[in-house]
């Protein structure tokens, strides 16, 4: 049922959004100072290709000063942006009834999408794989 999901997914919005994820990797990669946010963009856009079978948990060891400082940094450039275009599109495709579980996919993307460092998307079936590095 999780690739079903995913291949709808795949084909009314997550192939494009991805894309946007990817390309705003490349920007923040080619400025620099903004890679690591660049990283988090090519995880994210990974993420945006096959969400309903993966999650996101925190990192292990804690985020640190430096993640939750550029996690302050995205929120204020281009993660509210994002979040905002997640609920607008999640609320679209909540009008069919076949779409109900894709917006719950986007819902789901809101909390890496507002603060990607210090976050890590690993299988659904293997929900603490990150604590046990």
């Amino acid at each position: 049922m999780k690739t079903l999901l995913n291949v709808i997914w795949l084909v009314f919005g997550g192939f494009w959004l991805a894309l946007g994820y990817f390309a705003a990797g490349i920007l923040c990669c080619v400025l620099i100072i903004t890679i690591p946010w660049g990283i988090a963009s090519f995880r994210i856009a990974g993420y945006a290709l096959w969400p309903f079978c993966r999650t996101v948990v925190d990192k292990p060891g804690g985020t640190g000063i430096a993640s939750t400082l550029g996690n302050v940094i995205w929120i204020l450039v281009a993660g509210i942006w994002i979040v905002i275009g997640h609920i607008t599109t999640a609320v679209a495709m909540a009008i069919t009834i076949i779409g109900i579980p894709l917006a719950i996919a986007n819902i789901k993307m809101i909390p890496v999408s507002l603060m990607p460092l210090g976050k890590e998307i690993v299988p659904t079936n293997q929900p603490f794989v990150a604590t046990y590095r």
